[in-house]
């Protein structure tokens, strides 16, 4: 890869235990550095113990387990390093405007250091990938149906163009199996049954619509948002009390009344 480069160019990517940047833990941090003069690239993969606990779901997605990061140097320990090793650079990655700089900003400010983006110019591939190939309705109703989408966003040609799309995805993914995330294979989710498109859509995790509650591995439900994230909600009834009290939609209210009422958990 012949990048033209006038600054030396760092892609990166952190595994850590969890997906919270504020209070997880870097566990892992790969990166190449291109450098602007053309010479090899240098790489580095760093385990560290992050001296925190390790979420099960983030075990189940990169595989790093308590063990192997027991005896590893911690962030503390590699931060000169790693800031010798990103200094003066661009950073690049995969959500990593969302995901992976603020979580590294995160672990360089709790030891003390700023790590300044002022100046650095930052390439997330995820983001040109979502500017690039847009998941509109028009989009998608030209990529399944090579069809233009006339009189968009009035309701009733928007709902003909879905249901146009939808045929069209059943025809095109027929027969095509599936990968999840946790290398999983799903042998053809996407067929012509309304069932078997529910199932394959429905994130079984989340109890309410908008996310707020979900389930932990335990299968117990926990919150997903706040300062109380990742708690079962069972166990926390002034929490529940004040989500009855304030905006939230109807929904997530009776589940908090619910759990309150002993008649879930």
């Amino acid at each position: 890869m012949n990048f033209n480069l006038d600054r030396d160019l760092v892609f990166f990517d952190i595994e850590s235990t969890g997906a919270d940047v504020v209070k997880d833990r870097i566990m892992q941090i790969a990166m190449i550095k291109y450098p602007k003069d053309g010479s090899a690239p240098i790489e580095k993969n760093i385990l560290m113990n992050p001296q925190y606990p390790i979420k099960p779901d983030a075990i189940k997605v990169h595989g790093i387990t308590v063990e192997m990061v027991r005896n590893k140097p911690t962030f503390k320990e590699y931060a000169v390093e790693l800031m010798d090793f990103l200094e003066n650079c661009d950073l690049a990655g995969y959500n990593s405007n969302r995901f992976d700089i603020p979580m590294l900003t995160e672990e360089f400010d709790r030891v003390g250091i700023n790590f300044s983006m002022q100046g650095r110019r930052l390439i997330d591939a995820l983001q040109i990938f979502y500017k690039m190939e847009p998941r509109t309705l028009k989009a998608a109703l030209k990529f399944y149906c090579g069809k233009e989408l006339e009189n968009a966003h009035d309701a009733m040609s928007d709902t003909k163009a879905t249901a146009d799309v939808f045929w069209g995805q059943l025809e095109r993914y027929q027969g095509v199996d599936y990968i999840d995330r946790d290398d999983n294979l799903i042998e053809a989710p996407v067929k012509n049954d309304m069932q078997a498109i529910h199932d394959f859509l429905s994130d079984n995790k989340n109890v309410d619509f908008t996310g707020r509650f979900s389930r932990n591995t335990e299968g117990n439900i926990v919150f997903n948002f706040g300062s109380n994230k990742g708690q079962e909600a069972h166990k926390n009834p002034n929490t529940l009390r004040w989500i009855i009290s304030k905006d939230f939609p109807a929904q997530v209210k009776n589940i908090a009344k619910a759990i309150l009422d002993g008649k879930m958990k």
